[in-house]
């Protein structure tokens, strides 16, 4: 069954789908229909969040629909090619706004995890400063792929600019500095540690040796 098909919508299992969420937010950017929101989708998100085929929108739109997040907007449905457009409900708006806020709390739990399975390479402080060092080459790499906010955004397909799109570069642009910035410095706080660590155990050694 797929997400969001089920009648009652309080019965319902938490949406967890990034593609619905994601897509949610493209309607309450701009009501929008289904091909068009795709195309949105694939220029906006990149590969950050990947759409498996055009279907796929469809798909999501039902699962947003079914749970009242999004509705049909009147009088769009008609003509020989009918492109109903699609706007996002009160409670889509809401329920938007309280994902996103869920997202820290995430966020935060995903680094705490790390930082407990990182902890337990301990005995082995060579392999884990090992793995710090692959960890310091990943976020360069990362800095390399900081996106560049675009003066006048990209283009819609009316050939205006798509403002939200140049915010959210923007946005993203920042995030990426300041995040990579943090995760260096922290890096940069448990190789210390570490060398800290093999050092004292070292000098253990030697002491052992000499008594």
């Amino acid at each position: 069954m797929e997400e969001g098909s089920a009648p009652d919508r309080r019965a319902q299992a938490p949406m967890t789908s990034a593609v619905n969420w994601a897509l949610l937010g493209l309607i309450i950017e701009r009501p929008s229909y289904a091909y068009e929101l795709a195309q949105r989708f694939e220029r906006v998100y990149g590969d950050t969040v990947v759409l498996s085929s055009s279907s796929h929108a469809y798909t999501a739109l039902g699962a947003l629909a079914s749970r009242s997040l999004i509705e049909e907007i009147a009088g769009t449905h008609g003509g020989r090619q009918p492109k109903p457009h699609y706007r996002a409900t009160p409670l889509g708006i809401d329920s938007y706004r309280d994902w996103l806020v869920a997202q820290v709390h995430e966020d935060r739990r995903r680094q705490r995890l790390f930082a407990i399975q990182l902890a337990g390479l301990a005995h082995d402080p060579e392999a884990e400063l090992e793995v710090i060092s692959r960890c310091e080459h990943a976020c360069l790499e990362e800095a390399g792929r900081i996106p560049i906010p675009m003066r006048n955004g990209n283009q819609n397909e009316n050939g205006a600019a798509d403002h939200g799109s140049e915010f959210a570069r923007r946005l993203l642009s920042e995030e990426n500095r300041l995040a990579v910035a943090a995760k260096l410095e922290w890096l940069k706080y448990v190789r210390e540690e570490l060398e800290a660590v093999a050092n004292g155990r070292a000098g253990d050694e030697r002491a052992r040796r000499a008594a």
